[in-house]
């Protein structure tokens, strides 16, 4: 019998098709899962309208649904925004662990150049915050490129969203 927990743990193992480290329940894409008559409803919010992953995303999580026994309905949810609280902390250490730095805490209001700019952000190999901005813009729109003074790795940093 399927179960929401079984659907939580099915939907946990896929990884995203971005960054593979982390999975789609740890960056908190999987809002809700829904278990009636055979019928699994899950429903999913994307980082953002534009990811060019979220076919990719859609498909597995049915695909994973379908081995469960279950029919899938994968709802994309547009009545609210994604955000980096989503990311679980589990998500957030394999992140640092695997070079990402993760994003800060979202405050009240969007970030601004200024806070993107600061050296605030720590660099997840040395822990350093002797770190500055190289890009705002990172190869997706989510992520932007750092350098750390202390031990010369580049880094991306998760924006705050």
């Amino acid at each position: 019998m399927v179960t929401a927990e079984r659907v939580w743990e099915a939907l946990a193992e896929i990884p995203d098709p971005e960054i593979p480290v982390i999975s789609l329940v740890e960056l908190g894409v999987v809002r809700d899962v829904a278990v009636e008559n055979g019928t699994v409803r899950v429903g999913f919010t994307p980082t953002f309208l534009g990811c060019p992953a979220l076919e990719v995303m859609r498909d597995a999580m049915a695909e994973r649904i379908r081995a469960l026994g279950a029919e899938p309905e994968i709802n994309v949810c547009l009545d609210d925004s994604w955000s980096t609280d989503r990311i679980t902390p589990q998500g957030r250490e394999k992140l640092r662990a695997s070079g990402f730095a993760p994003p800060a805490p979202r405050g009240t209001s969007a970030p601004t150049l200024v806070q993107l700019k600061s050296n605030v952000h720590r660099c997840p190999y040395c822990g350093s915050t002797d770190t500055r901005l190289e890009n705002i813009f990172g190869p997706t729109p989510c992520r932007s490129l750092r350098h750390c003074a202390t031990c010369r790795q580049p880094f991306e940093q998760f924006k705050t969203i």
